[in-house]
């Protein structure tokens, strides 16, 4: 079963304002390494709880060679987070990152001196050295590049950062030597976060904005505090949007794994060798069944769909709730036989002959804009044949989509082949 989902968010940038969470409490905490940096402010986005830490504290008090990194990785692992997002300001250290843009970033050099930078003082139990080639989560870097992506920012989908002791900045011999290095950005906060994540075995991301050109750039000013202050008020809305949808991404593979959860699968069925994914224990789930069909209508309420064609025989189910939820006309695609007025048919090959579907002559018009959906696909072969029925009729297809997706059947493949695009609310993959 899915279990709850809790992330943890370290940086300020306006999300340290509990009104952004629903239900929200503070509360003080202690670990083995001392108090976090700040209270623990709690509360929920959606469906997912969430627990901010204020990196340099509420006030911003804290220096950060100060910062206790190790309590607050400490305290957020032990309050059960599953992920943890950060956030912070950086330099930058190529012309094109400029001021306000993010940086997904995906490696570091740390370039500290004086930090706490493992868990681990002493070998109790053997040795313990943490690999660290890829030290930020693929994970969480891939929901923060889509929703900087959705939200339409500019950002870059990678960025090495050089994090330096601070609290002054960086000489320009420095700034120099670190782009020579191959740093993209500089800051004074993210490489002893990610080591400590690292260690604690919590998936860790962050999304960074660059606010100055540190001090190599001769036609900019270098870098001071004001200016970075500055930069992060005009765009804090910003980051907090990131953040927000980035949660939401999270939430909604939540909800996808307790769907998921309702599907019964059912072994050598139709025949030996075959899983057969039985959705019927979804439809019958009013809360799984209502959650499937708010994800379909989150998705498509915004498209421009004249009706929805569903597909013999489960198809229809979800095909008619969405078009109710959408406001539009329904459209059935059966077997042989089953239609009453006048069709056209579309043969296609099974694995052992060939069967067909149909469509009533009149049921689209010219130009409409037509949903196909079906509750599954596997090889592809049904929803081919539907869309060449709807394309018969002068139709045009927005998209055809499935509750669940059988991915080593390469059905979607066939269908975007043909020029068809594909959405699937679920993926069963061989042995799941």
């Amino acid at each position: 079963m899915a279990s709850k989902l809790k992330i943890g968010v370290i940086g300020g940038s306006g999300l340290e304002t509990p009104e952004i969470l629903e239900n929200f409490s503070q509360k003080e905490v202690d670990t083995p390494f001392g108090k976090p940096s700040s209270p623990l402010t709690t509360g929920k986005i959606g469906s997912v709880e969430v627990v901010i830490i204020s990196r340099h504290g509420l006030k911003h008090q804290i220096p950060p060679t100060q910062v206790n990194n190790r309590a607050n990785i400490f305290a957020l692992k032990n309050e059960g987070c599953k992920y943890i997002l950060a956030t912070t300001a950086v330099g930058s250290l190529r012309e094109d990152i400029k001021r306000g843009d993010f940086v997904i970033l995906d490696q570091f050099i740390d370039f500290t001196r004086q930090r706490k930078l493992s868990f681990f003082e002493q070998f109790d139990f053997g040795p313990i050295h943490t690999p660290m080639p890829e030290p930020f989560s693929s994970a969480v870097r891939k929901k923060l590049i889509e929703s900087c992506e959705k939200l339409n920012f500019a950002h870059h989908k990678k960025g090495t950062v050089v994090t330096i002791e601070g609290p002054r900045f960086s000489t320009k011999a420095e700034s120099k030597m670190f782009q020579q290095w191959g740093a993209d950005v500089i800051n004074m906060s993210i490489a002893p976060e990610a080591i400590l994540a690292n260690e604690a075995e919590v998936p860790y991301g962050v999304i960074a904005m660059s606010t100055d050109y540190d001090c190599w750039k001769e036609d900019e000013e270098p870098a001071s505090w004001e200016v970075i202050r500055m930069i992060m008020r005009e765009n804090v809305e910003r980051v907090k949007k990131v953040l927000m949808k980035t949660i939401d991404a999270f939430s909604r593979e939540q909800e996808i794994a307790k769907l998921k959860d309702s599907i019964r699968t059912i072994p050598n069925f139709p025949k030996q060798g075959i899983m057969f994914r039985d959705i019927t224990t979804l439809l019958k789930d009013k809360d799984a069944l209502r959650k499937l069909i708010d994800i379909l209508y989150e998705r498509y309420r915004e498209f421009q769909i004249d009706a929805v064609a569903g597909i013999e025989s489960r198809g229809f189910v979800i095909a008619g709730m969405l078009a109710g939820r959408l406001g539009t006309g329904l459209i059935l695609i059966r077997k042989p036989g089953k239609l009453p007025a006048e069709t056209i048919s579309e043969a296609y090959n099974l694995e052992y002959g060939v069967d067909s579907v149909e469509i009533h002559k009149d049921a689209i018009s010219p130009k409409q804009k037509i949903l196909l959906v079906d509750d599954l696909i596997a090889t592809g072969g049904t929803a081919l044949a539907s869309c060449k029925l709807i394309n018969q009729l002068q139709g045009e297809v927005v998209e055809c989509c499935f509750a669940i997706e059988l991915p080593e059947l390469k059905g979607k493949e066939k269908l975007e082949q043909n020029n068809q695009k594909v959405f699937s609310v679920m993926k069963f993959n061989e042995g799941e």
